[in-house]
Formats: structure tokens, C-alpha cells, sequence
């Protein structure tokens, strides 16, 4: 089939509202299961019929100038029916009901209650244990699908860079940090030898001190000079 000229290979026909409208939602369906090739064809067709060129759609999906042409040929033949997965002769056999019912229970069950030592399911391991409970292989591709179709929700871990609050941080540095370097070390009163008190005016003396500041108002204080005899 030759290449269509820049911007003609999607007739008119093919541009209806209701074609759009299915393409639209074949591209977030696609996407809400992961299946990245779906999502791909149908962005490239619809991101084509909004006027963008088969190199710049190359350039941002990351595939090859043919694979695109190749899509929006598909979709020229058969609408947005030509975008979807199809099966290869030959393929992957499909899970009967009795063992899709069979695999829902697995599932729900946990990993640990069928024999991995992990206690949340991926697609690799729920792809290895299908093979290993019913004999079918399936791609890690479409895995997300088949869990789509049996009504359970594929979870992917988002990474956020952890953000400083900087009005609180500001705060910190501006306000809290200065009021900390002010305040006076704590000191503990500590016997700095293991000597006893030269007298026991020196040791009620101490006494005083570690007193409170009521104690201390109505105490007299004890003087550490000798008395003279006048003074007596």
C-alpha cells in the first residue's frame, strides 16, 4: 500500500464525532490497564487527526515513522476496531470461566496462601502462578487486561521527592534556632571532689541553694566569714 500524502491518510469518513469519541476512550482505557501499545496506536492516530505530523508523533511516542503509518492504515480499514489487541493464530489460550473463578479466589487469597513469601501480588507473579495453576502462559502485557476484565484494580507505586516546608523551615531558622542558642547550658550541681564540707554552716548552706525560691525568702542566709567578737 503506498504512503498517503501529509495529513490525507485518515479520510473523512473515518473523522466522524462518534469515531472520535471511541478513539478517545479506546486511548484511556488502553492506559487505565497498562496496555501500552493500545494506548500508543490510538494516541498516534488521534494526535495525526488533530494535525500532528508522523515525525513529530515518532519523535514523542518513541517508535518508528512505520509502525505509525502502519496504525493509521489499521485504522483507515477498520475504524478504531483495527487499534484493538488482536490475536494471533495460534496464540495464548484464554482461561475457561471455572478457572477465571478459580484465579479470582487465588488472588484474593493472597500470594503467601499459594506459595510465594511475599504478601503483595505483581504481574510476574500472578503470570507464574497461571502458568503453573492452569498450564497457560500470558505475556506480562496483558496481564493488566486480564485483571481489568476480572474486575480488580492494578496499583502502581508513585515516587514523590520528599519538599521541605520552606515557610516552616524559614521559621525554624529565623526564630526557634536563636531562641535555642540563647538559653543558658543546664548545669547539674555535681560534687566536684569527694571531700567532705569544711563546716556544717558550708553544708546547710548548699542545702539553701538547691531550695526553692519561697524557701529561700522566709530562710535567713548563712554567712561563710567567721563572727568577730563584737559582732557575737
Amino acid at each position: 500500500m503506498s504512503r498517503s500524502k501529509k495529513g490525507k491518510a485518515i479520510s473523512i469518513s473515518r473523522r466522524s464525532s462518534r469515531e472520535l469519541s471511541k478513539l478517545k476512550r479506546l486511548q484511556m482505557e488502553a492506559k487505565s490497564v497498562g496496555d501500552l501499545a493500545t494506548w500508543r496506536r490510538a494516541k498516534a492516530v488521534f494526535g495525526y487527526i488533530h494535525g500532528r505530523s508522523v515525525i513529530a508523533l515518532s519523535a514523542d511516542l518513541d517508535v518508528t515513522r512505520g509502525s505509525i503509518n502502519r496504525w493509521l492504515q489499521w485504522f483507515q480499514a477498520n475504524g478504531t476496531e483495527g487499534l484493538k489487541p488482536r490475536e494471533r493464530p495460534g496464540g495464548v489460550p484464554r482461561l475457561s470461566e471455572i478457572q477465571r473463578g478459580e484465579l479470582v479466589k487465588d488472588i484474593e487469597a493472597g500470594p503467601q496462601r499459594v506459595g510465594f513469601t511475599t504478601g503483595m501480588w505483581t504481574g510476574p507473579m500472578i503470570g507464574d502462578w497461571i502458568r503453573r495453576r492452569f498450564g497457560v502462559k500470558y505475556h506480562n502485557h496483558h496481564i493488566p487486561r486480564l485483571l481489568h476484565r476480572l474486575g480488580f484494580s492494578v496499583q502502581r507505586p508513585r515516587k514523590r521527592l520528599a519538599r521541605a516546608d520552606a515557610e516552616k523551615q524559614a521559621i525554624w531558622l529565623n526564630e526557634k534556632f536563636p531562641a535555642i542558642k540563647k538559653k543558658p547550658p543546664h548545669v547539674e550541681v555535681l560534687s566536684s571532689s569527694g571531700t567532705k564540707p569544711a563546716s556544717g554552716s558550708t553544708e546547710r548552706f548548699i542545702e539553701l541553694g538547691l531550695a526553692s525560691d519561697a524557701s529561700l525568702a522566709s530562710t535567713p542566709m548563712v554567712s561563710e566569714r567567721p563572727l568577730t567578737s563584737s559582732e557575737q
